[in-house]
């Protein structure tokens, strides 16, 4: 399998994390993380179900293959995700030592992948890691968009003012 063909396999997996994100009411994004082939992590946001600010996709993701490798280090592993990692997460990915971060959406509010500010790139760790921005962008931006109309159509909200979700560049 090329890689264009393997990542969007992963993406896809992302994507289902981030539908179950959207199910529980959180906002949907997703995470896989992938070593050698296999998965060894996998989450969605649940910030507003654990109460906890740092209960993101990326980070929540990221414990759950370091427990299934008993070992805080992934080198070599690529972690795939459905809106660009924000600076927390992004901090995260470098000090996990993640070698590969591929996104979906770029995030214009909160991205640290490069799209607002850049955690990753020119970091004082020394840690290199690939950036990859845009795969499924539009599948993955669509399911933000879809979870932030159904919450304005909830809250009786019809207009668009003050919209409190990511915005794609």
């Amino acid at each position: 399998m090329d890689q264009r063909a393997e990542d969007e396999k992963y993406m896809r997996m992302a994507l289902r994390e981030a539908e179950r994100a959207f199910d529980e009411g959180e906002i949907p994004i997703g995470c896989v993380i992938v070593k050698d082939g296999d998965v060894i992590g996998r989450g969605h946001n649940q910030v507003e179900m654990l109460k906890d600010a740092t209960a993101h996709a990326e980070i929540l993701s990221i414990g759950t293959a370091s427990g299934k490798l008993e070992n805080w280090r992934l080198d070599g592993a690529t972690l795939y995700v459905t809106l660009e990692p924000c600076p927390m997460c992004a901090g995260a990915i470098l000090n996990s030592r993640v070698a590969r971060v591929v996104y979906g959406s770029p995030d214009t509010r909160f991205g640290g992948c490069g799209t607002t500010v850049d955690v990753i790139s020119g970091n004082a760790l020394k840690r290199d890691v690939k950036v990859e921005g845009g795969l499924l962008a539009d599948e993955c931006l669509g399911l933000l968009k879809a979870f932030f109309q159904k919450m304005r159509l909830e809250k009786g909200d019809s207009g668009n003012k003050g919209e409190a979700g990511p915005k794609a560049v």
